[in-house]
């Protein structure tokens, strides 16, 4: 595609953008401790400028600094203190050509810091009752850290705001702007949506007054309308001025509707705002309908809500919620939007428009939508990115040229040997890249199967290591004896973690498979050995007329497959309740199967970020699947595994097949095996510190870089 739509230029306002990309408001945690802009935040939104896009917005910037906010680390920009780092960053913005704007936010009821702090909590009126549910899957440590405030004692304190405050509201926002502008910055959005302080006015959930600013649609987008007019009066119109407005509050009772999205949008552009961007937001009393809204799972998820929104008003309107660009191209031709915000895209690769500009899509680094990002958020962490480990460490992480050309030998090609070999070509290094398997991927092929999103990130990986000058060798096998032949400068070992079978009595059984039997079966990799001790003659045929049309060389055609055949029986338990283990479920249940987890420890999922695991856990409790804690295997026999409750009761499953995820760990003895050669050696990922793909993508990433 050219993207001809999505990198044509337009204005909001009289802000003219290069192309129709923007980068989303995003919290990032990345200012410092007192609100202002330092190297960290400025390096980072430096980098999305060089990117290519056409206007950054900063996300939840507090208007009210240190009140209102819901990060510990969030920017502030309610002091002239504050103008000094912005007015920094803005200069590091527009030497690259983009433009930037500043999201003004004042969280209201969800200024977490304010209730973790001890300050009131300022509202339109007195919440209602709500429980929850999204605490229920996180561990002691995650509880402990969890930013909602709960080691908090006592009730909270909360202001439903009167005349006066409401008045102090809206010199927040406009004197905020004002400040934006001295900063350099080209415009603001207004933040009302996501149940901040605006958005608790306008929704009739929320806002329960009897005065002016309650009651009727016009009363609750009052404090919007004198928020906007104060703004405009206070900067002018050659400012950039808009709002972000919710187009629904899903599971929300007498939540915001489409049909008052579209007045309030309309009532917001004859107030004077310049664009309208369409978000949305789930009540959240279960963790997964955070990926509902705002955090969209679903592709487009957003796209019909911002088409009816446009119809509605005259000025533009910016789509958001996972717009592939593909998809944002066709939505801009068709009228659906004039903009596209992406976020989490922009996490993950920051050159995603140039990359388009120049017709190179598939070197785009995709998102993997595994929330590892505003994971973070909930545990006071600053925010990074799986696929991207330069996400925050703009200034410290930097491929440079090496003034000292070696040879390198990257032994694997899972995700941190694909990683390490394309990081140390673009150094300038020599790279020989040698896999046993047939097919370069490692695990990474497999986990595209139970998670599909993963395979957006395999074919980027070896898209771009086939695109280097990097020797890559298949069905090779590291021997020192090779190691003598190539006689690289240095090796860097990524074969992946050993995965040692429990000592179960019945573990070794033709219906118990490892996590590791199980792939290597199902992709082809040294399966007749296996396939042999496991399978009749018959599912021997079937494997082996998979092989013979190439489905276990395609995740597609072994997905397809995978659902027509397995080695498996149609009850399965599966021993441990990992990351492995839960995915390993929701690709099992997804194929007929009926499913039990036993795990031994008090938590589910653990290396599986928050946001991530609520989507786990409710897909497998939407299955029925049966999610055991505080379980101790004590034998598998023929049809049933035993085990014993936290109490030490017995108990048993009746099953026809059982998958061992249990026993992963590092790996180090062809490290060990090849140092032998007298070459230094440096072992990376799960085979030194088990880290999946995100730990993987980081290890390789700092040992390259260190070379």
């Amino acid at each position: 595609m050219s993207f001809q739509h999505l990198l044509s230029p337009s204005r909001i306002g009289q802000l003219e953008l290069r192309n129709r990309i923007i980068m989303a408001p995003m919290g990032s945690n990345f200012a410092e401790s007192d609100g202002t802009c330092g190297e960290r935040i400025q390096a980072y939104y430096e980098a999305r400028a060089a990117g290519g896009a056409g206007l950054l917005i900063m996300g939840v910037c507090s208007v009210a600094f240190p009140a209102g906010t819901a990060e510990p680390y969030q920017v502030g920009v309610s002091e002239d203190r504050f103008i000094p780092g912005l007015q920094q960053l803005a200069a590091r913005v527009h030497r690259h050509g983009a433009k930037i704007a500043m999201q003004l936010q004042h969280a209201g009821k969800t200024a977490t810091r304010d209730l973790a702090e001890g300050r009131e909590l300022w509202v339109p009126s007195l919440p209602p009752p709500f429980k929850t549910n999204m605490m229920n899957a996180l561990t002691p440590e995650e509880l402990n850290a969890f930013i909602s405030g709960s080691r908090t004692r006592g009730k909270p304190a909360v202001r439903v705001m009167d005349k006066d405050d409401i008045r102090q509201m809206v010199e927040w926002f406009a004197s905020a702007a004002e400040r934006a502008k001295k900063a350099g910055f080209d415009g603001v959005e207004i933040h009302a949506a996501h149940t901040y302080i605006i958005a608790g006015f306008l929704s009739s959930h929320y806002n329960q007054r009897d005065d002016e600013y309650g009651g009727s649609l016009e009363n609750r987008a009052r404090l919007l309308l004198e928020i906007l007019q104060a703004t405009r009066d206070r900067t002018g119109s050659d400012f950039g001025v808009w709002v972000r407005l919710d187009a629904h509050e899903l599971q929300t009772e007498n939540g915001i509707t489409l049909d008052e999205c579209k007045r309030f949008a309309q009532l917001a552009e004859q107030a004077g705002a310049d664009a309208v961007s369409v978000s949305a937001y789930a009540s959240i009393k279960t963790g997964v309908a955070f990926t509902e809204a705002p955090l969209v799972q679903k592709p487009a998820g957003f796209l019909e809500w911002a088409a009816a929104v446009k119809q509605a008003v005259s000025v533009p309107v910016i789509a958001v919620g996972r717009l592939e660009p593909d998809v944002a191209d066709q939505a801009i031709a068709k009228g659906q939007c004039d903009f596209v915000a992406m976020a989490r895209k922009m996490l993950a690769d920051p050159e995603l428009p140039n990359k388009l500009a120049r017709n190179d899509a598939a070197s785009i680094r995709p998102c993997i939508y595994c929330y590892v990002c505003v994971s973070q958020i909930f545990v006071n962490e600053r925010v990074k990115c799986a696929v991207n480990p330069f996400t925050g460490h703009e200034s410290q992480r930097v491929i440079t040229p090496t003034d000292t050309p070696l040879h390198l030998l990257v032994v694997g090609s899972g995700p941190a040997g694909l990683e390490a070999a394309r990081l140390a070509s673009l150094r300038g290094h020599k790279v020989t890249l040698v896999e046993r398997g047939k097919r370069l991927g490692g695990t990474l092929f497999f986990a595209a199967l139970a998670y599909p999103e993963n395979g957006a990130l395999l074919d980027n990986l070896i898209h771009q290591v086939k695109q280097l000058p990097i020797d890559i060798r298949l069905n090779t096998e590291a021997t020192n004896e090779l190691v003598k032949q190539i006689n690289p400068d240095r090796i860097l070992v990524a074969n992946g973690a050993k995965r040692a079978a429990p000592d179960i009595p019945g573990a070794n059984a033709k219906h118990v498979w490892s996590g590791d039997e199980l792939r290597r079966l199902m992709t082809g990799d040294g399966a007749e050995e296996i396939a042999k001790s496991k399978l009749s003659l018959t599912q021997r045929t079937l494997m082996k007329a998979g092989s013979l049309t190439g489905a276990n060389n395609s995740t597609d055609a072994l997905q397809q497959l995978s659902r027509l055949w397995m080695p498996l029986g149609k009850r399965v338990v599966i021993v441990g309740g990992g990351l492995v283990g839960l995915e390993l479920a929701e690709f099992l249940v997804e194929r007929g199967r009926e499913v039990s987890v036993l795990e031994p420890s008090e938590s589910l999922g653990r290396e599986l970020s928050i946001v991530r695991r609520w989507r786990v856990l409710d897909n497998l409790e939407q299955h029925n699947v049966a999610l055991l804690k505080h379980v101790q295997v004590t034998s598998i026999t023929s049809d049933c595994v035993h085990f014993q409750d936290a109490e030490g009761q017995a108990h048993q499953l009746a099953m026809d097949s059982v998958v061992l995820a249990l026993g992963a760990g590092p790996d180090h003895s062809l490290s060990t095996r090849l140092a032998e050669t007298g070459i230094p050696v440096d072992p990376m990922g799960d085979c030194n510190e088990l880290g999946y793909i995100e730990g993987a993508i980081r290890a390789a990433t700092d040992t390259v870089l260190k070379i």
